[in-house]
């Protein structure tokens, strides 16, 4: 694995550690198998953003603290120029970008996500977490499955739902598709 999921993964056990959890208790709140926990714990696996957000929950910190190990330390505003986002190196087919990374007590969290395209029968690989999400597609086409549904949006559409319902993307088109994801 990379070096930034190697980083992420002891900053994470790093966290669990210090506040005292077992892997078990961790595991059960997080709804995780401990074998999961423990892979994503020693880097051996790419982690979810959506696992890294549960974290930051969890134990009252900065989703930024996770990915860069720093604190966010601004509070009137945060500027981001274009392509100078916090990359989050994840799976090959997802690319995020942190648009606010730097911003002290976020009530949301920004990013810019690439999805490259696999082929138009690839399997979609869904994920949930707690919250709710806004997605606006800025370029290309993309696949959406949530709960039942199977949607379809192009540039300029948006989508707004329960991210505890399982979900996940893909580009069409054998294009890469790049839309805005906002967690609250």
């Amino acid at each position: 694995m990379t070096d930034q999921i190697k980083q992420m993964a002891a900053r994470i056990k790093e966290l669990r550690e210090v506040s005292g959890v077992s892997i078990e208790s961790f595991s059960k709140s997080l709804g995780i198998p401990v074998e999961t926990v423990k892979s994503y714990e020693e880097g051996e696996c790419d982690i979810p953003v959506s696992f890294l957000y549960q974290i930051a929950n969890l134990f009252n910190v900065e989703l930024t603290a996770i990915l860069t190990g720093e604190n966010p330390r601004l509070h009137t505003y945060s500027l981001v120029r274009k392509g100078r986002g916090v990359s989050v190196e994840r799976r090959k087919a997802y690319a995020y970008q942190s648009l606010a990374y730097n911003f002290a007590r976020k009530r949301a969290e920004v990013f810019l996500v690439t999805v490259e395209p696999k082929g138009e029968d690839a399997q979609i690989e869904l994920n949930s977490h707690p919250g709710q999400e806004f997605n606006y597609v800025l370029s290309g086409r993309l696949r959406v499955k949530i709960g039942g549904s199977d949607l379809v949006l192009e540039a300029g559409d948006s989508l707004y739902f329960d991210s505890h319902h399982p979900h996940g993307m893909a580009a069409l088109d054998n294009k890469p598709a790049e839309f805005l994801a906002v967690i609250l």
